[in-house]
C-alpha cells in the first residue's frame, strides 16, 4: 500500500473521529439543557441552530428541532363540555349552571399553525433521510393526532400509509425508543403490538370521528395480520361500544378467541356483550373460559 493511500485513509479516519466527537458533544449539551429547560426553553433555539450548522442532517438534531417547534406551537385553553369525559381526559372542574345541569371544564392543547407546520416539515425531512425509521413515522402520526383532536383525519391517513408501506416495502424497518443507543429491527409481531397501541390511542379519544378511524384502522390491520386476535377484538369493541350491536360484537369476539382463547380482555368484553344481550348461556360460556 503506497504512502498516499495510507495518508488518505488516516485523514478519513481522523475526520470520522472528529465528527463523532462533535456529535457526542452536541448530544451531551442538548441533553443537559433539555433537563433544565425542556424542549422549547431558553437557550434551546440557539443550541439547535448551532448544531444544525455543524450537522444539518443529523437525525438527533432534527428530532430536537422537531420537538422545539412542536412544543413551542402549543398553548392551552379551557373548554366546557356537557359530558364527564372528553378526548380521554377527566375534567379539571365540574360546576352546575343555573338549571342544575353539570358543566365540565377541560384543559386542552391548541396549536399555532405556523410553528406546527414547521415541525411537520422537519419530521418530513427526517423521514426522507431515514425512511426505515419507524419511530419517525410514529412521531408524525402522533403529532397529527394531538393537533386534530376530535377528528383525526390526517393522523389516520398517515398511519394507514405507514401500514401499507410496512407491508409492501422490502426494506428492514428500525425502531429507536431512546433508551439505548441502537435501533432495533422490527418484525411483524412488534409492528402489530405498536399498531394496537395506536388503535387504543384513537379509541380513548372517544369522539365519533376517532371511533370511525379506530374501526377503519383495525379492519385494515386485520386484513394484513389475520392471525392477530387484537384487531378482531377491536372490531368487536366498536360494535359493543359505538353501535350497541351486541350480537355482532360477540361474533367478532368469538373469531378473536379462536385465535387466542386466553385473551382476558377479549373474554371480559365478550361477557359484557353477552350480559347486554341478557344471554345467560353465553355469559356462562365466556365465564368458564376465564376459569380455565
Amino acid at each position: 500500500m503506497n504512502m498516499r493511500k495510507i495518508a488518505y485513509m488516516f485523514a478519513a479516519l481522523l475526520l470520522s473521529m472528529l465528527s463523532s466527537a462533535q456529535t457526542a458533544d452536541y448530544q451531551r449539551r442538548y441533553s443537559a439543557l433539555l433537563e433544565r429547560v425542556g424542549f422549547a426553553g431558553v437557550g434551546m433555539e440557539t443550541l439547535i441552530e448551532n448544531w444544525s450548522k455543524a450537522e444539518p442532517e443529523n437525525p438527533e438534531m432534527l428530532q430536537a428541532r422537531f420537538y422545539y417547534c412542536f412544543v413551542k406551537s402549543q398553548s392551552t385553553e379551557v373548554v366546557t363540555r356537557n359530558e364527564p369525559k372528553y378526548l380521554g381526559m377527566a375534567p379539571i372542574l365540574n360546576l352546575k349552571d343555573s338549571t342544575g345541569t353539570d358543566i365540565y371544564y377541560y384543559e386542552v392543547l391548541k396549536y399555532e399553525d405556523e410553528l406546527f407546520g414547521q415541525a411537520m416539515k422537519v419530521v418530513d425531512k427526517m423521514i426522507s433521510l431515514h425512511p426505515e425509521r419507524l419511530d419517525f413515522r410514529f412521531l408524525k402520526a402522533n403529532a397529527y393526532l394531538s393537533y386534530e383532536r376530535e377528528s383525526p383525519d390526517m393522523a389516520l391517513s398517515s398511519i394507514m400509509g405507514l401500514v401499507y408501506d410496512y407491508k409492501t416495502s422490502k426494506k428492514t424497518w428500525l425502531y429507536h425508543d431512546g433508551t439505548t443507543p441502537e435501533s432495533v429491527a422490527v418484525d411483524d409481531e412488534l409492528f402489530a403490538q405498536m399498531m394496537q397501541e395506536y388503535c387504543y390511542s384513537l379509541y380513548i379519544l372517544g369522539t365519533p370521528s376517532s371511533y370511525e378511524a379506530f374501526l377503519k384502522l383495525s379492519q385494515r390491520l386485520n386484513e394484513y395480520f389475520p392471525k392477530e386476535s387484537d384487531f378482531l377484538g377491536n372490531i368487536g369493541s366498536y360494535y359493543l361500544v359505538v353501535k350497541k350491536d351486541y350480537k355482532t360484537a360477540v361474533k367478532y369476539y368469538d373469531k378473536a378467541l379462536k385465535l387466542d382463547p386466553e385473551d382476558v380482555n377479549i373474554i371480559n368484553n365478550a361477557i359484557l356483550a353477552a350480559r347486554r344481550m341478557t344471554n345467560d348461556k353465553l355469559v356462562k360460556k365466556y365465564t368458564k373460559m376465564l376459569q380455565k
